[in-house]
């Protein structure tokens, strides 16, 4: 019976490396989304989550950093414990993993809230009047206050937090809301 489990086992794999697929949806970066959510993508542009890979950099917010206790001259552009939170994907199969392999996934994009979207895409190219339902079984992420990434990120591990200063506060139930305002899509869902 164990022969047989890992003969199963061992054709799957095969037909994951033959197929590329490895169970774990692949990263597409925001300018594949931005095809048919253009209204979504420029109001995202214009958010700190879209330059937030910027931070890292020597010299940049050198005044926050002090203040959370992080020194202003460092370059963070390599380190992990930040770039978990300034690309999109980091330490999952198929996201960031440094600047000069996957530099489309540099910042907080789409797919860092909604998940990683090339298999939900499949979908809503496919039909354009395509089930939500549908996309969600393919990974996609709509996010609520029980159910989002956001406190991966915005948590009390995170050195920005409203322990440091006040303006770090981070309410779910409002930047649902606030942060990234959704207009209507390109297509009916």
């Amino acid at each position: 019976m164990i022969k047989k489990l890992w003969g199963v086992l061992f054709f799957i794999a095969i037909i994951a490396v033959f197929t590329g697929t490895s169970g774990a949806g692949e990263y597409i970066g925001a300018k594949k989304c931005k095809a048919c959510h253009m209204k979504q993508y420029k109001s995202w542009s214009k958010t700190t989550m879209a330059t937030s890979f910027e931070n890292l950099k020597p010299g940049v917010k050198a005044e926050e950093k002090k203040k959370a206790g992080l020194d202003p001259d460092k370059d963070y552009t390599a380190d992990a414990d930040c770039l978990r939170c300034h690309t999109t994907g980091y330490g999952k199969p198929g996201g960031f993993t440094s600047l000069a392999e996957t530099p489309k996934l540099i910042n907080v994009q789409c797919e860092g809230c909604h998940g990683p979207g090339a298999d939900f895409r499949k979908i809503m190219k496919k039909d354009k009047k395509f089930k939500l339902a549908d996309a969600e079984a393919a990974g996609l992420v709509v996010p609520t206050e029980a159910n989002n990434n956001c406190m991966n990120c915005h948590g009390s591990d995170s050195p920005f937090n409203d322990s440091v200063d006040p303006k770090y506060k981070f309410e779910i139930k409002e930047r649902l809301i606030n942060t990234h305002k959704h207009f209507p899509l390109k297509y009916d869902h």
